[in-house]
């Protein structure tokens, strides 16, 4: 079994790498950069005190008539709100692109927490989440309140994070996008194979979900099993799901496990194996710039379905009727099924 430190030690060094490769990152024009404050508060949800990384576009106007939208970033294990750094770059590129509106992104430190209420209640991460650090960025910087405007997101961990905490309160957010989340390809922790345990041994859940894991409880909060029990709850949720197809930690199989419970239940969603890409390393940032175009495409829907799509759209439905097969509406939220 990979040891926790010296994977803390591997994932360290590979994101240090990832950050120090100068070739996909350019030079931001003047004016096109945004600027990152860090902030720090106790709460008294979690132990110690919190950090909290606050990015701000290009040109953020505080007195702004509208409010920014936000996105809640999380980030991975073994990081902390500092990660943000890295993927400035992105953010800078995308908004300046026009691709994603000016856009105001927290990252709050989530230490080693899987962004969990622990069974015991002595630390309450999410909890923290939404009780401390959407009213502390909403004090502190322009983002708006309302459920449209707001999104949840993260890496690793912080997609584990935040496809649970979006699964869980799906009236809170409009969307999440999850780069390479840290889900198990299962409903029940016991189902839970070798390719999994390696990297997330039983042991390691213990301080979340108590020793010997409360079954139940770890199943109320796995993403797939959320998904699973009641999929309707989501159908309003906007879900970006993205894996590569050689990360060093199987996690395409948990991401290829929540599509399918995704897609099995007609909930319309954005998924992508991305192919090449491991675990750490430059694809990151691509693959964050990739996010953020769906994210952009909510925020300001790009009216895709013009008089060609409709004219297309009545001509299929007459021959899916002549083939004796049902016409259903369409639904952006659901898959096309008959």
């Amino acid at each position: 079994m990979l040891n926790r430190r010296a994977f803390s030690g591997l994932a360290v060094a590979s994101a240090a790498a990832s950050v120090a490769l100068p070739a996909s990152v350019s030079a931001s024009e003047p004016g096109t950069e945004g600027t990152i404050g860090f902030h720090a508060f106790a709460s008294s949800n979690v132990p110690g005190e919190v950090g909290v990384a606050i990015y701000q576009p290009p040109g953020y106007d505080a007195a702004r008539a509208e409010a920014y939208p936000f996105l809640l970033w999380l980030h991975g294990g073994n990081g902390s709100e500092k990660d943000m750094l890295f993927f400035k770059s992105a953010f800078d590129r995308e908004i300046a692109s026009g691709r994603v509106p000016p856009l105001v992104i927290a990252t709050p430190s989530g230490r080693r927490s899987l962004y969990m209420d622990f069974s015991d209640g002595s630390e309450r991460w999410e909890s923290y989440i939404l009780s401390d650090v959407l009213p502390f960025v909403r004090r502190t910087a322009n983002v708006a309140a309302s459920r449209e405007r707001t999104f949840i997101g993260g890496v690793s961990m912080g997609g584990l994070g935040g496809l649970r905490i979006a699964f869980k309160h799906p009236e809170l957010f409009a969307g999440v996008i999850a780069l390479e989340p840290a889900i198990e390809a299962t409903l029940e922790w016991k189902g839970a194979g070798a390719r999994t345990r390696f990297w997330r041994s039983e042991r390691a859940l213990y301080p979340m979900f108590g020793s010997p894991v409360d079954l139940d409880y770890w199943a109320a909060n796995n993403p797939a099993t959320i998904a699973s029990a009641a999929p309707e709850r989501l159908l309003d949720l906007r879900i970006y799901l993205e894996v590569g197809d050689q990360d060093a930690l199987y996690l395409y199989e948990g991401a290829e496990y929540l599509h399918r419970i995704l897609f099995d239940a007609g909930l319309a969603h954005e998924y992508r194996l991305v192919h090449g890409a491991d675990h750490v390393g430059p694809s990151l940032l691509p693959r964050m710039a990739d996010a953020l175009g769906f994210l952009g495409r909510q925020l300001s829907p790009p009216g895709w379905i013009d008089w060609s799509v409709l004219d297309f759209r009545r001509a299929m439905d007459n021959s899916k009727r002549a083939a004796g097969i049902r016409v259903e509406q369409a639904d952006p939220r659901r898959l096309k099924r008959p």
